[in-house]
């Protein structure tokens, strides 16, 4: 899929440990969607932003504090981040993001040139 790839740019030296959240991708005529897991994150803790056809997810998981006893835990807590390669087919102004249930989901709306039509034959 060259419209969306992760982004393989260096990056800046963090003190913090951060994880990546694994996201989804599945691409239709119309648009190309990302679908996150980021259970526990709050929407005020939470960061989407384009930028130079960078497309970067930012945000923090707070540690649940009102659990009696951890037995086992399988998602990350703390500082996250993930970015993606936004190409030219995209229709950057139109970009959208919502969360529910605690999945990020992100649509990437194709461009009208880059979109399938069907061309009308006249008869002549």
């Amino acid at each position: 899929m060259n419209q969306v790839s992760q982004a393989q740019a260096s990056e800046a030296t963090r003190n913090a440990v951060e994880y990546t959240p694994p996201f989804d991708i599945w691409e239709n005529a119309e648009e190309i969607v990302l679908c996150g897991d980021l259970p526990g994150v709050a929407t005020e803790r939470l960061e989407v932003r384009f930028e130079d056809h960078e497309l970067l997810i930012t945000g923090r998981v707070e540690a649940r504090e009102d659990l009696p006893r951890e037995l086992l835990k399988e998602y990350g807590v703390g500082d996250f981040r993930r970015s993606f390669t936004i190409g030219e087919a995209i229709d950057t102004e139109r970009i959208s993001a919502e969360m529910k249930h605690g999945v990020l989901t992100i649509h990437l709306p194709k461009s009208s040139a880059v979109k399938p039509r069907k061309i009308d034959v006249v008869a002549g």
